[in-house]
């Protein structure tokens, strides 16, 4: 029965996901994300959005419980230097798990063109029985989170990435905008 509820809670955030950026992207101009996180008047963003993806999390205490973490998200990027977008991971329980959330860049960072942060928030599935206390807020594997990050530009398209995950440890990522 657990199997069964499990498999209809990742459809069932499937649907969801896919319907909130399908009625999003039908009321406004060619984006995904919902027309009110973007700042009016605001010059467009160079890039449409951008592919993460990151191999390697470091965790602050080490666990034999632990498994490698691996994410892959996209986010569009939205006029005022905003963002919206989707991740897929597997936890540090090797669970499946998913991450919708909304958020800010500052770029320039320090006089630096390079140097950038981010910070999202949002809603985050994934951390279920047995290991639903390992985040705060947890109702049935739902949570909300913010992730701060820091990165630096290779090149225009080009980033890496440190996301700051709060007492669990430092996610490194790689990023490709488009």
């Amino acid at each position: 029965m657990a199997m069964t509820f499990s498999c209809f809670s990742r459809f069932s955030l499937a649907v969801a996901l896919s319907a909130l950026f399908t009625s999003a992207h039908a009321d406004s101009a060619g984006r995904y994300c919902p027309d009110f996180l973007a700042v009016k008047g605001a010059p467009e963003p160079k890039h449409r959005g951008e592919f993460t993806f990151s191999p390697y999390t470091h965790h602050w205490s080490q666990s034999s419980e632990h498994k490698q973490v691996v994410l892959v998200a996209i986010d569009e990027q939205l006029p005022g230097d905003r963002l919206c977008g989707v991740s897929f991971f597997s936890n540090s329980f090797g669970q499946p798990s998913a991450y919708i959330y909304a958020g800010l860049q500052y770029n320039n960072l320090l006089g630096m063109p390079e140097l950038f942060a981010k910070v999202t928030g949002g809603l985050m599935y994934g951390y279920v029985a047995p290991y639903e206390g390992k985040v705060p807020l947890n109702y049935k594997g739902f949570n909300p989170a913010i992730i701060p990050s820091l990165g630096y530009k290779l090149t225009p398209h080009d980033s890496v990435q440190v996301k700051f995950l709060g007492s669990a440890g430092l996610m490194f990522s790689y990023g490709r905008q488009f």
